[in-house]
């Protein structure tokens, strides 16, 4: 666990679609459609609504973030956060890093105090998993607003879960 002032960030391997947080972060493309990885179990899961309300708000910006319902899913909303414009490109870790930053702005926004933030980047985008997951924990050091209060960084690969931690222990050695 890492403290950034008073940010608790937890990492954990779940199924993002689990959690009962107040928001829950989606890779997105930024026509909104949720068919694979992440999105698509999320859509699977808490219902085609969701990939309705971000397709009706497309095209999403790469860096922007979208709010949008979270269906049938325990999470009261979903942050759609888009790394590409369409589904299936390839992507760099600045991506991932615009997404992070978008992700934690738009809790901040909303108020949400507990969100979860899956692996990003490194399924269809093919970042490579140390550089998303560094990628990500640098954008939450470098958030400095009341929200959100506890973050759960999620993913269901070993891999990205090791990542994660690794990335978080080297930010508080400040590595």
């Amino acid at each position: 666990m890492l403290w950034v002032a008073a940010m608790q960030v937890h990492v954990a391997k779940a199924e993002i679609w689990t959690l009962p947080v107040d928001a829950v972060v989606n890779p997105a493309n930024s026509l909104g459609i949720m068919g694979g990885g992440i999105g698509g179990a999320l859509r699977r899961q808490g219902g085609d609504v969701i990939q309705q309300a971000a397709m009706a708000a497309a095209p999403i910006a790469v860096g922007a973030a979208l709010v949008t319902t979270a269906g049938q899913l325990p999470a009261k909303n979903v942050i759609h956060v888009p790394t590409m414009e369409e589904p299936g490109m390839k992507i760099g870790a600045e991506n991932v890093r615009r997404a992070a930053r978008a992700a934690l702005i738009a809790s901040d926004r909303n108020n949400f105090k507990v969100i979860a933030i899956p692996g990003i980047g490194t399924d269809l985008g093919d970042v490579p998993i140390d550089e998303a997951a560094r990628a990500i924990v640098e954008e939450i050091r470098a958030h400095r607003r009341p929200c959100p209060e506890t973050i759960y960084l999620v993913d269901t690969n070993e891999h990205m879960i090791a990542a994660l931690e690794d990335a978080l222990r080297n930010a508080q050695a400040n590595l």
